[in-house]
């Protein structure tokens, strides 16, 4: 759980970038060095150890309990896996480049670490009462917090468009909660409580930690955050779970679980690290909105397209395995919320250049199909009709990847209902990712 709100840091660099970044560098090529993973490797590796992490952490928390517990043991296993890469390799060296004293520490690092501490704690209460889809759509709202309180930080201009932008968002996700089944006023109070105390905590950081030699990578935040974090979530169980929880518990956890649990969510902030800092950061201003995004391994674009992606994805997943259902005002909220999103980290100059790639690529790819099977394409005069009536190879291998995901998701969807799923009652017990610093 240590990793759980990792993947979102990393988002939130491209959907909340830091108002007061300096002018932009001169950018480097993204192009893969020769021997080098392609891009989509770290793409896919964020996205798996993402969803991975929340699906693992709600299975463990179904049959075993003790959420704020399990939040301490990812956040020790955090602290202690830190401190060991740091002295044994390479991927925690952007520390030397901080100047951390213990006055920065206290000032700075400590209260961001309460905060944190809190959006943990909330964010993973609120699983005991309400399902991951419904979850999932709540924190499209998360981008209202954060503007929200950069104009009361005073380290943003209000905007009117901007304002225009998050009501649309907001519309959106309260049409999803009117259409919630289970619809529960606790688990609502702490999502949003987490999402606020998050969006504290991002601003805080803007505003203590801005300075140029005070950058860091989300493995780096770990390294700070961490040992803070534990203290606070190990009072916070000393208060709330300590008294019903005994040695027995780990036992029957099973402690292989417990360790390949802590691991996987380790390694959302390994992924992360690759994903965001194989280039040094490169922050550019977006035309249209204004704002300072930075760049990374992938573009703003990518990155916010694929957290996109991953949130629906995960929603999906998560109606299958647990059966949550999803009424007809829900898709249609959410939908909405999604594309105020999607247009509140894009920018209308974006988003318009999407569309329409998206439909010349559309409209390109229908053509060489149905040009396949144009008589023209044999050839005049009765020439060599070798190719004709066949696919292109690009289109082949679009259709065979197409049915290899089909039939895989049938074929788990099968599995799973067919099984019985697991069990869960009406309101689902699910556990978010806890994580270092996204």
């Amino acid at each position: 759980m240590a990793a759980a709100n990792n993947d979102d840091d990393v988002e939130r660099q491209q959907l909340h970038p830091e108002p007061q970044a300096a002018e932009a560098e001169k950018p480097r090529p993204t192009t893969v060095q020769r021997g080098g993973l392609h891009p989509i490797f770290y793409i896919l590796a964020w996205i798996f150890f993402s969803n991975l992490t929340i699906l693992f952490n709600k299975w463990m928390i179904d049959g075993r309990g003790f959420t704020v517990i399990l939040t301490c043991w990812h956040l020790v296993f955090a602290t202690v896996a830190t401190q060991i890469l740091a002295r044994t390799t390479h991927l925690l060296d952007g520390r030397k480049n901080i100047k951390m004293t213990g006055r920065i520490y206290l000032r700075a690092i400590v209260p961001i670490g309460l905060l944190y501490s809190a959006s943990l704690v909330c964010s993973n209460m609120v699983y005991l009462y309400l399902s991951v889809a419904f979850i999932q759509m709540l924190k499209a709202a998360a981008p209202v917090a954060v503007l929200l309180t950069a104009w009361a930080w005073g380290v943003e201009e209000p905007s009117l468009k901007r304002f225009l932008n998050i009501l649309f968002i907001v519309a959106g996700v309260g049409l999803a909660s009117l259409g919630e089944i289970n619809f529960s006023m606790a688990g609502f109070l702490f999502q949003v409580g987490g999402i606020v105390f998050e969006a504290m905590r991002l601003i805080m950081i803007q505003v203590l930690l801005s300075g140029e030699d005070m950058k860091m990578d989300p493995l780096v935040s770990l390294y700070y955050y961490a040992p803070v974090c534990a203290v606070m979530n190990v009072i916070v169980a000393i208060g709330s779970e300590a008294n019903r929880f005994d040695f027995g518990d780990v036992g029957r956890a099973g402690a292989g679980l417990l360790v390949l649990n802590a691991m996987v969510a380790f390694m959302l902030n390994v992924s992360s690290v690759f994903l965001v800092s194989q280039y040094p950061p490169l922050t550019v201003q977006h035309k249209d909105t204004n704002n300072h995004v930075k760049i990374g391994k992938t573009s703003g674009l990518v990155m916010t397209l694929t957290g996109i992606l991953k949130n629906i994805l995960l929603v999906i997943i998560s109606v299958m395995i647990w059966k949550t259902n999803i009424t007809a005002i829900q898709f249609v909220g959410y939908a909405i919320a999604t594309a105020g999103l999607a247009y509140y980290s894009l920018g209308w100059e974006q988003t318009v250049a999407i569309s329409v790639g998206v439909w010349v690529y559309a409209k390109s790819l229908w053509e060489r199909v149905a040009g396949s099977y144009s008589p023209l394409s044999q050839g005049e005069g009765g020439g060599s009709q070798e190719g004709a009536g066949r696919l292109p190879a690009a289109v082949k291998r679009a259709l065979i990847m197409g049915l290899v995901v089909v039939t895989v998701v049938v074929l788990v969807a099968g599995f799973l209902y067919g099984s019985g799923g697991p069990a869960t009652g009406p309101v689902s017990k699910e556990v978010e990712e806890i994580g270092q610093g996204a």
